[in-house]
């Protein structure tokens, strides 16, 4: 073979490595499964832009009201301790920005950066920047064994536990897994009514070893009255979760609420609720330990 030639062939396989590279990935087959677990060790930090937008807007007896608020705020992760199959961490708030007015009211604002005086109604957040929010132990198929509420609270909003719970044996795309969970209500006669929910995981695709999981809120419990349901909208999420299968950890997840309620205050009442939630990973500083 001549120089000539030899290196034509060489430009054609390298032409053809190339196309290749840049077309579709190769999917996964219909039978092939994937096994979902945090790989975490000490010292890893796992840091978060966390965003959170919502838009209330309620009419009662004629008279309506908008309300919103507008959250970004900086978390991470604290890797404190792993065992053979389970991790404890911190979750840290490092900093927040936040906007909020109700009605008329004036817009509050307050970005912990600036070191100003927050407004009074920022004040208990005010006092967590640079503390954990809670301390928690967790499976390393993201089951919540233990929780300390440091300076936290557990409610949750909808927006879903820290850790994704998965499911105990390998999945394949287009399977489900779900998680129970409980919501206590006030009814109109001033009881308080459990409802039950569930969260609905499906695993939609896999792309380059990133499982995209579709999660959705479905209330067990029959909800008959309008202004339980007006409590529950906060609760009930929809959205997409992006999980880094080879490392072992979440890289995004996005929730979104778009609910009306209707005479949840006498007939005329009105509530619409829109609302969305996302968390991206922005850095991953791993440990000392050697992997």
């Amino acid at each position: 073979m001549t120089s000539l030639s030899l290196i034509r062939l060489l430009t054609a396989c390298i032409l053809t490595m190339t196309l290749s590279s840049n077309g579709k990935a190769e999917q996964p087959s219909e039978t092939q499964t994937f096994v979902l677990r945090y790989k975490v060790q000490p010292g890893d930090q796992l840091h978060y832009e966390v965003t959170h937008a919502a838009k209330t807007k309620t009419r009662i007896q004629g008279e309506e009201e908008i309300s919103q608020v507008h959250t970004t705020s900086q978390r991470h992760w604290n890797i404190i301790e792993t065992s053979e199959d389970t991790f404890k961490f911190q979750h840290v708030l490092d900093a927040v920005a936040m906007t909020q007015q109700q009605g008329q009211q004036r817009e509050l604002r307050w970005d912990s950066d600036k070191n100003t005086e927050p407004p009074k109604v920022f004040s208990r957040i005010a006092e967590q920047i640079g503390k954990p929010l809670s301390t928690i132990t967790a499976s390393e198929d993201g089951k919540e064994l233990h929780r300390e509420a440091d300076s936290g609270t557990k409610t949750s909003l909808g927006m879903g536990s820290l850790t994704l719970s998965f499911p105990d044996s390998p999945i394949k795309i287009g399977e489900s897994w779900s998680n129970p969970n409980e919501v206590r209500v006030r009814t109109d006669n001033g009881t308080v009514k459990v409802i039950k929910i569930r969260q609905l995981y499906t695993l939609e695709k896999v792309q380059t070893g990133v499982a995209f999981i579709r999660v959705r809120s479905q209330p067990l419990t029959p909800i008959n009255e309008e202004s339980v349901r007006a409590q529950m909208v906060q609760q009930l999420s929809n959205g997409v979760i992006r999980f880094d299968i080879d490392n072992g950890h979440m890289l995004s997840k996005q929730l979104d609420w778009d609910e009306t309620v209707i005479g949840f205050q006498g007939a005329n009442s009105l509530m619409e609720y829109r609302a969305r939630f996302t968390e991206r990973l922005v850095s991953n500083q791993a440990g000392p330990t050697v992997r």
